[in-house]
């Protein structure tokens, strides 16, 4: 039976990734039982459409979730898109689904067992646990014979305000932790980091203010990390964690900047940890290969024989069962992954194209004349506000970018993480590596024809030219 987790806005905090600050004891559990993919990708760095691609393994660009869910975004799949809880129903499986959903329609997305924020609060059904925990024991105690699939999507560590207008924290961290006012959670004991003590992250700026909106994150994290372990729990008291695959990942970076809505490295990476009872001899090993998003409907499928058929014939999933990955971990395909961004909010036109191979990531900014648009709940974030105090009043910002560079981008990026981890330098138009460019670039339009983009676009010449002269023909 597959158990998908889906977290929200989550990175690689914990242990089990190199982080020596989180508390994790509950995700370094799990991952001593799965096949820890080192690199696990995203397809498209934005919630509803990221959601859309793990449910459906075709990209949002052709899947029709250009961006977000919710009014007044109101973005939607399209009809005839067979998304992965109804062709499992089609085959006698039963599905549910706990936590946020945020993809629509409903009948394109449809569980039998639907208990999310279309009839919850969402910091309810997404961020209490102990709520959480009751509704996956209403499921998994159902009488019902059926193989199954349960879906978890937590709201948690999504932030939930602006600084300085919710009472419950940036990142909803007060909610339920017991104290005046704050309500209880009552299987969450929560944990406290000491900000100055944190390591940042390269692509954060190191400033009090963002280390305390880390430490904030980091709380919220805790909660997840003990829902984790509530509910692999419950699967062990219902008697299916033998037979139980279960897959962890989350939907795009984490909210601040460089990260969310960005297709950098720092917006792509994600957790992906995939535990077989089937494939033991891969517990606690990790991988190389890469990993996305787009795999995950079809490595479901793969676990059920079921193979993949669209009605309308026009969409064939380009995304890869993992399964060879979960059997030999030393395997040398999965070799290459794909993004593909429109929108975020409908105010946030920013389309972007991406490949990535293991040393390299080629972007394509299609609307590269307009600064790039900031989401509201990050523009609102106390990281980002002091990141413009401090740019505005000539402050050292201890960030790696300038704002100029952030928001003005270049139609190509190309990056070598070999020699350029941080993705400072942009070669696409350096004329040595032209033959990699090229490469990269048609490898890209060929997945682009492939998946029927309606964006497809080609530049008129090489990066060679100026980004001016570079002309754009629409089939």
């Amino acid at each position: 039976m597959p158990f998908m987790i889906c977290c929200d806005d989550a990175g690689l905090q914990m242990s089990a990734y190199g982080n020596r600050d989180i508390k994790s004891p509950n995700f370094d559990q799990l991952a001593a039982k799965s096949l820890v993919f080192k690199h696990g990708f995203t397809s498209v760095s934005s919630c509803s459409p990221s959601r859309s691609v793990i449910l459906t393994g075709i990209p949002q660009h052709q899947n029709g979730m250009y961006g977000l869910h919710h009014n007044p975004h109101h973005f939607n799949s399209f009809d005839d898109i067979r998304s992965l809880p109804v062709i499992l129903g089609d085959h006698g499986i039963r599905t549910g689904i706990v936590g946020k959903k945020h993809v629509g329609p409903d009948y394109v997305y449809k569980f039998d067992y639907e208990q999310t924020e279309e009839n919850n609060s969402l910091n309810q059904v997404g961020r209490n646990i102990t709520f959480m925990k009751l509704k996956i024991q209403e499921f998994l105690s159902n009488n019902d014979t059926r193989p199954f699939l349960l879906y978890i999507g937590f709201f948690d560590p999504h932030r939930c305000g602006v600084v300085g207008q919710n009472k419950l924290g940036e990142f909803c961290e007060n909610f339920g932790d017991g104290r005046p006012g704050n309500g209880v959670i009552p299987d969450w004991n929560p944990t406290y980091y000491d900000p100055a003590s944190l390591e940042v992250p390269y692509f954060i700026p190191n400033t009090a203010t963002a280390r305390q909106d880390l430490a904030n994150m980091y709380k919220t994290l805790s909660r997840m990390d003990q829902g984790i372990g509530l509910f692999m729990k419950e699967l062990s008291n219902a008697g299916f964690m033998d037979n139980t695959m279960i897959l962890y990942s989350s939907d795009n970076g984490i909210p601040f900047p460089n990260a969310k809505t960005n297709l950098y490295e720092s917006g792509m990476m994600e957790p992906f940890m995939v535990s077989s009872p089937l494939h033991k001899q891969s517990w606690g090993q990790q991988t190389e290969a890469l990993a996305s998003n787009m795999d995950i409907t079809p490595t479901v499928l793969d676990w059920f024989d079921i193979n993949y058929h669209n009605s309308s014939g026009r969409v064939r999933l380009t995304g890869k069962s993992l399964w060879q990955a979960v059997d030999n971990p030393n395997t040398h395909d999965y070799t290459t992954v794909y993004s593909s961004h429109n929108f975020h909010e409908v105010t946030m036109y920013y389309p972007m194209r991406v490949i990535r191979t293991k040393q390299y990531r080629l972007i394509h900014n299609l609307n590269y004349h307009a600064p790039y648009g900031i989401a509201t709940d990050l523009f609102g974030a106390s990281t980002y506000q002091d990141l413009l105090n401090r740019s505005a009043s000539g402050q050292p910002t201890n960030w790696f970018k300038t704002l100029d560079q952030y928001y003005h981008r270049t139609e190509w990026e190309l990056f070598d993480f070999v020699a350029d981890p941080y993705e400072l330098t942009n070669l696409a138009y350096n004329s040595s590596y032209q033959p990699v460019f090229n490469d990269l670039r048609n490898t890209l339009m060929n997945w682009i024809t492939e998946t029927q983009d309606p964006w497809y676009c080609l530049p008129g010449h090489g990066p060679e030219q100026s980004k001016g002269d570079l002309k754009r023909i629409r089939s």
